[in-house]
């Protein structure tokens, strides 16, 4: 029987139409006709799924073929134009459209700049202060007898940076132990904690480093890292300074309430603050959350817009799930946001981030954020929209 058939079933599919074991009866021939159209129909079913999957592949290679000669173009514009006239060329549009990888590290580290004149060396020679740390500590000390240790001494300690470690893009397997890039990040995170012992080591930073890894030298990663970790918005989050982050959120929600007033409400009636799903986004930048080549893009263009265009994108996503959302409730809303849907598409996200107005009446980000900073500061919490309830 099966010699003559057209489509060859996976699995057991073709059993049905088996003839039953000598010990049992013999099917009817009424049962044999019904199992040959039950066979027939999920054939069909299955050559519609094939068809359905074949369509969707041939779609994905073309977008792909399409995003790779977007890229392809793209990267002889940066490399022959844009590049060597650094200073005096921002071609804002193209950097919309995301970065060719082959440029990224260079772009992000002109961007970023090196206010704090770190030079390779320097590098090398904190990193070899963290190997002595590591080295005393490990004769000294125990993971169970952490009793009488600073706090500094315990953030920088190999244990705690090891452990998170363990848990950076753990599918990609690069970072693991025994993987090609794992050396290089606990080098570049333990150098960071003897330069800035007054920040020392916190959970998340393991994530910034390991994108600056993927796209930079060792030293020139460390030299994003260190600067990237020194802006305002950064220093705030990581030094975790109440008063500055409350100002953030509150600049959010003002930006937020002007832009998704209906979502805006809804969060407000659950008592849902910002701290609850942005603290996650700001602390990685976003690498945690969102796929790998989308969280690139999102720091392309925060490389280019500064710290503004980090809640922006968090009112993007917010925009992206707004139906999704209203019909949640607190516990639902705060398990969304914290593992969102890997689905998520650049062209998507990109579009809502688009549609996000960040200027409230005729202030921009900057403006809201120095009013805010001087309501809070004066203690007029009745005078910003943010800051009611």
């Amino acid at each position: 029987r099966r010699k003559n058939f057209e489509f060859e079933p996976l699995s057991t599919t073709a059993l049905i139409l088996e003839d039953r074991p000598s010990n049992l009866p013999a099917k009817s021939v009424e049962e044999a006709l019904r199992h040959r159209q039950e066979y027939d129909e999920m054939v069909a079913e299955a050559k519609k799924r094939e068809i359905k999957e074949a369509h969707k592949r041939k779609r994905i290679m073309k977008e792909r073929f399409k995003q790779e000669e977007n890229i392809a173009s793209a990267m002889v514009i940066w490399i022959n134009e844009i590049l060597p006239n650094w200073e005096v060329i921002r071609v804002r549009e193209l950097w919309w459209q995301g970065l060719p990888p082959s440029v990224r590290g260079k772009v992000w580290s002109l961007a970023v700049g090196n206010e704090l004149n770190i030079t390779p060396e320097l590098y090398e020679i904190f990193l070899s202060r963290a190997k002595e740390r590591w080295k005393s500590f490990s004769e000294t000390s125990s993971e169970n007898d952490m009793e009488g240790v600073s706090i500094a001494d315990r953030e920088a300690s190999l244990e705690l940076i090891k452990l998170d470690i363990s848990r950076t893009f753990p599918s990609l397997y690069i970072f693991q132990k025994g993987g090609p890039y794992h050396d290089v990040l606990h080098s570049i995170l333990g150098a960071y904690t003897c330069y800035r012992p007054d920040v020392g080591y916190v959970q998340g930073m393991s994530f910034i480093a390991a994108v600056l890894i993927l796209n930079l030298e060792e030293a020139d990663a460390f030299i994003a890292f260190a600067n990237l970790l020194n802006k305002p918005c950064q220093l705030a989050f990581f030094r975790v300074d109440h008063s500055m982050m409350l100002k953030y959120f509150a600049t959010f929600e003002v930006f937020f309430e002007e832009n998704l007033s209906k979502l805006f409400l809804h969060f407000k009636s659950y008592s849902l603050t910002p701290d609850i799903y942005l603290i996650d986004w700001i602390f990685t930048l976003y690498s945690k959350s969102l796929p790998l080549d989308l969280a690139c893009r999102v720091w392309d263009v925060f490389c280019r817009d500064g710290e503004e265009f980090l809640f922006r994108t968090g009112l993007g996503i917010l925009r992206l799930y707004e139906d999704i959302l209203l019909q949640m409730d607190f516990i639902h809303i705060a398990q969304f946001l914290t593992k969102l849907p890997e689905d998520i598409t650049s062209e998507k996200l990109f579009s809502c981030i688009a549609a996000i107005q960040m200027q409230n009446s005729t202030k921009k980000w900057t403006q809201v954020f120095t009013s805010v900073m001087k309501d809070i500061k004066e203690g007029d919490k009745n005078s910003s929209p943010a800051l009611k309830s």
